[in-house]
C-alpha cells in the first residue's frame, strides 16, 4: 500500500530593507517578528531575511523548500519592492514567489495607524481635533513613492480620524523633520511611519526632534506595534485564498 506524500505547509517570508553597515540587529529585529506570526500561523512556515545581510535571501528560499510568499516590510512601492526585491528574491532561487504588496500600502496597515493616533490623543484626555501630529517618514529624492504614502496617510489622518493639524516630514528629503517639528507647539505627537526600529528611527529622529527643540510625545514605530504580527497573518490568509 502506497500513501500519497503529504505536501509540505505553505510557507511565507518576510523581508525588510536592513542595515548594511550593520546587518544583524536588523535581522534580529524581523526575525522576532517573524516568530510573533509564525505563533498565530502554526499551520503556515513563517521565516524572515534582510537584502542587507549576505547570503540571507537564498538561505531562507531554500530552506522553505518549495515556493511561496513575500511580505515586503516596506513602507512604499518604490523601486526596492518593485524592482530590486523582484530581482534579489531570483537571484536567491526565488524566481516563483509572489510579492505581496509592501507593509505600508497594506490598508489594515493604514487601518492600524489611525487607530495608533486616536489612542495616542485618548491618552492624553484630547480630542483628535486639538491634537497636532507630526508623521515622520522616510521620504526619497530619489523617488516620489515613499512621501505619496505619507502624504496619503496624513491626509486619512485628517480626514478620517478628525486630526485637524497633520503634517508630513522626513528623514531623506523636504520638508525635512527638524524644521517642521521647530513649528509643533509642545504637547504635540510625532507618530513615526516606520516599518521597523532602524537607525533612523533610532539616531536619525531623536537628532532631528532635539534640533527642532521639540517637546511633546513621540509614539513607537507603526511597525513595532502589538496589533502588527496580526495584520501580517491576515494579509498571508487572503493572499493564500485568492491564489
Amino acid at each position: 500500500m502506497s500513501f500519497a506524500a503529504k505536501p509540505p505547509p505553505p510557507a511565507a517570508l518576510i523581508v525588510a530593507h536592513g542595515q548594511p553597515s550593520d546587518p544583524a540587529p536588523a535581522a534580529a529585529e524581523i526575525a522576532f517578528l517573524a516568530a510573533k506570526v509564525q505563533a498565530l500561523m502554526p499551520d503556515w512556515r513563517i521565516r524572515s531575511a534582510t537584502l542587507a545581510e549576505p547570503g540571507a535571501l537564498a538561505r531562507e528560499v531554500a530552506a522553505a523548500g518549495g515556493v511561496g510568499l513575500v511580505y515586503p516590510l516596506f513602507m512604499a512601492g518604490g523601486w526596492f519592492t518593485t524592482s530590486h526585491l523582484p530581482d534579489q528574491l531570483a537571484r536567491a532561487g526565488g524566481a516563483g514567489w509572489r510579492i505581496l504588496p509592501p507593509f505600508g500600502l497594506d490598508l489594515a496597515v493604514q487601518a492600524l495607524t489611525l487607530i495608533i493616533a486616536r489612542e495616542a490623543a485618548a491618552r492624553q484626555g484630547i480630542a483628535p481635533a486639538d491634537l497636532p501630529v507630526l508623521l515622520a517618514a522616510h521620504g526619497s529624492f530619489r523617488s516620489p513613492a515613499p512621501a505619496d504614502v505619507a502624504y496619503a496617510m496624513a491626509g486619512r489622518l485628517r480626514q478620517e480620524a478628525g486630526f485637524r493639524r497633520v503634517e508630513a516630514a522626513f528623514i531623506d528629503q523636504l520638508p525635512r523633520i527638524a524644521e517642521a517639528a521647530a513649528g509643533f507647539p509642545p504637547g504635540s505627537v510625532v507618530l513615526p511611519f516606520f516599518a521597523a526600529r532602524g537607525g533612523h528611527v533610532v539616531d536619525d529622529l531623536p537628532q532631528a526632534l532635539a534640533e527642532a527643540g521639540f517637546q511633546g510625545v513621540v509614539l513607537p514605530p507603526v511597525g513595532l506595534d502589538a496589533r502588527v504580527p496580526g495584520v501580517i497573518r491576515q494579509a498571508l490568509r487572503a493572499a493564500a485564498i485568492s491564489r
